[in-house]
């Protein structure tokens, strides 16, 4: 038995060890990311939920508690069933589950409390914790608990989920010199207390934005460098896949195969394979790869764009009846200067100006004139009576553009090739900023007016329809039948799915990514409509389920560059020590790789003094006095035969089973862990 799973009653009994790590939050994200800590780093966690039903399923009577523990128990039979302890490798290639050797000690505590306050915290052993993961929904509530915590606990290891950018980065600062002000006199880089903040929106973004782009590629940054993985289609027959600078993963045989999986955790040779080795790679026929593709140098990150420009053309300005009005009253004003021309002999010059003047009432009656002249003058008023009506509808149309003009934009005509957004919540607003980015087009629904993306889709101009996507005649009014695209990212299941069925009856072949919370929901959907569609691209994707890993890294106190999904597994980019990694230090970086569990890319060659501390971050520099910036100390063309010394630091990428396997083996040569 890998852990143990508690049952609903609260248990009494001692608090965890010293070590263990505590989650707390109130949605799916923080079971997630315990099953992530206990079941891939094998850590002993406590679990801290509010009491009453899960706020994300309503509809559900199951208490947060009791989907905590059926997700504990699930996944515990499906480790056991996996081989728990044995060390074999499986479809994925890592390392099966780690056993739990503390025999008595309790691996998963779950407990209830409305708020982390002081004597919550005390209860879960904030004193004795390493780490813990405040991942509630409201920013609000984080901040004051981690306030808290860290008045507790000063070495303990923080990992924070804000959606505000900019507070979060004044908070990093905040609690770290905190908790250096605390403990005078220790060197700050040796002290374990450290502060993380994550935002499972900006970490999920990037890849559900990808679903919806043909061949576009994840792009991890390190140091200002760009590190793209891009997924390539199975080689035509006769044609050498191009392995990019290394071959990432190798996806899914049963691509074309309506019975297969995408990306589920079972084994199996038509399973996803991440980091294979080179036989793998040769021997596999007819199966797409994801390579890493190339770095190249990173540039400031640009804003979203406006769709549609900073001007409005004149056809939204002006309706089309009006346009063919006024098009109708120049075409008649020009016909009374040609019948003056011919009839009268007068220049061209005076027989326009003449024309104007009867046109606008401001021309003395032709009386002595010749008969064609007076009635040319006569239908010169005429067509002047249709004027004023026209100039009013004019300035009544503008000034409604104008009034409009900050509100929400209709689709306009002829969109085509455009992506269709459903949800403007945390994900869908950071989603929009990144198809923006991009310069794709899109397409917003949303059916609150008041929903958080409203006033950015607002400033971007982005076209927005406001109404249920469940209704009727919604997808049509955002142009769906001609989009490239379907992202159903609402928080509620059924409405993606439903939305998704919809939009496939409209077109068939429309691409279609659902944010989807349960893997078995997930892959029952998949393989449905995959079926039912065989030519069509179906992605699904659990935010929760792409942020679990970085969250999880982030809490064993080592840098996680990134993480990108390959179908429904993710794999993980850190930066590490080789000091204290047996499996790499003294050993050649071609010895040092393993298949399935991770693979050294480039080692940080800048003295460990000058290294830059996060290699996530751009390095600074100062754009007036040089714009090209300081040259990355990392080195990417790495020869087979170099040995890694303790000194070094390396990037690697590895799955979770890998990743944790390191830190596992790390932990355990520090004496006294």
């Amino acid at each position: 038995m890998l852990g143990f799973v508690p049952p609903l009653p609260q248990q009494p009994g001692r608090p965890p060890a010293s070590g263990h790590m505590i989650v707390c939050g109130d949605d799916a994200l923080a079971r997630r990311l315990a099953v992530e800590l206990r079941y891939i780093y094998g850590e002993r966690v406590t679990l801290l939920l509010p009491p009453g039903r899960d706020p994300s399923s309503p509809e559900t009577p199951l208490t947060q508690r009791g989907r905590a523990a059926a997700l504990f128990g699930r996944m515990s039979a499906a480790m056991s069933r996996a081989g728990n302890g044995s060390g074999t490798t499986g479809g994925n290639g890592a390392t099966g589950g780690s056993g739990d050797t503390n025999a008595g000690v309790e691996a998963v505590r779950i407990m209830e409390a409305p708020e982390p306050s002081d004597d919550a915290l005390e209860e879960a052993g904030i004193d004795r914790a390493a780490a813990l993961a405040l991942v509630y929904d409201d920013d609000e509530r984080n901040i004051r608990a981690a306030l808290t915590a860290r008045r507790l606990n000063p070495r303990l290891r923080l990992v924070i989920r804000l959606y505000n950018r900019k507070l979060g980065q004044h908070l990093e600062e905040l609690l770290d010199q905190a908790a250096a002000v605390a403990m005078p006199g220790i060197d700050p880089a040796l002290l374990d207390a450290s502060t993380t903040v994550l935002s499972d929106a900006d970490t999920a973004a990037p890849a559900l934005a990808a679903t919806a782009l043909t061949g576009s590629s994840k792009v991890i940054q390190a140091e200002g460098l760009l590190l793209r993985a891009a997924e390539r289609p199975p080689p035509r027959s006769g044609e050498r896949a191009d392995p990019g600078l290394c071959t990432l993963a190798l996806l899914s045989s049963t691509t074309n195969d309506p019975a297969g999986a995408e990306g589920s955790d079972s084994s199996g040779d038509e399973a996803p394979r991440l980091l294979p080795d080179e036989r793998a790679v040769a021997e596999s026929t007819g199966r797409g790869t994801v390579v890493l593709e190339a770095i190249s140098r990173a540039d400031p990150a640009r804003s979203a764009t406006r769709m549609g420009g900073r001007g409005a053309p004149l056809s939204q300005i002006f309706s089309r009846r009006l346009r063919w009005s006024a098009l109708g009253f120049a075409l008649a004003a020009v016909a009374l200067v040609i019948a003056s021309l011919l009839t009268t002999k007068d220049t061209a010059l005076h027989s326009a100006y003449l024309t104007v003047l009867d046109l606008l009432g401001m021309n003395d009656p032709a009386e002595g004139a010749p008969p064609a002249r007076q009635i040319i003058q006569i239908l010169s008023g005429i067509a002047g009576l249709l004027l004023l009506p026209l100039l009013i509808a004019a300035v009544l149309e503008a000034f409604g553009t104008l009034r409009t003009a900050s509100s929400l934009r209709r689709p306009p005509r002829g969109l085509g090739g455009h992506v269709v957004l459903l949800g403007l919540g945390k994900i869908g607003t950071r989603v929009l900023v990144r198809l923006r980015e991009l310069d794709i087009p899109v397409v917003v629904v949303e059916e609150d007016p008041e929903a958080r993306g409203i006033p950015l889709a607002r400033s971007l101009h982005v076209p927005t329809v406001i109404g249920d996507v469940t209704q009727e005649g919604v997808l049509e009014a955002a142009k769906v039948y001609r989009a490239r695209a379907l992202l159903a990212l609402t928080s509620i299941d059924t409405t993606n799915l439903e939305a998704a069925l919809y939009a496939r009856s409209v077109k068939p072949d429309l691409r279609v990514a659902l944010r989807l919370y349960d893997d078995e929901f997930a892959t029952a959907v998949y393989r449905t409509l995959r079926t039912a569609h065989p030519q069509a691209l179906t992605r699904s994707r659990s935010v929760s389920h792409l942020a679990a890993p970085a969250f999880a890294g982030a809490m064993m106190g080592r840098q996680i560059l990134g993480a990108i999904p390959v179908e429904r597994k993710v794999m993980l980019f850190a930066a590490l020590e080789v000091a204290g990694h047996p499996q790499l230090e003294g050993h050649t970086v071609e010895q040092t790789f393993r298949a399935g569990a991770w693979r050294v890319l480039a080692i940080d060659a800048t003295p460990p003094a000058d290294r830059n501390p996060d290699l996530a971050a751009l390095p600074p520099f100062d754009p007036e006095g040089d714009a090209t910036p300081p040259p990355s100390g990392l080195v990417w063309d790495l020869h087979p035969g170099y040995v890694l010394r303790a000194q070094d630091r390396v990037v690697i990428a590895a799955t979770r089973r890998g990743l944790a396997e390191l830190l596992r083996r790390q932990r355990s040569a520090v004496p006294g862990r």
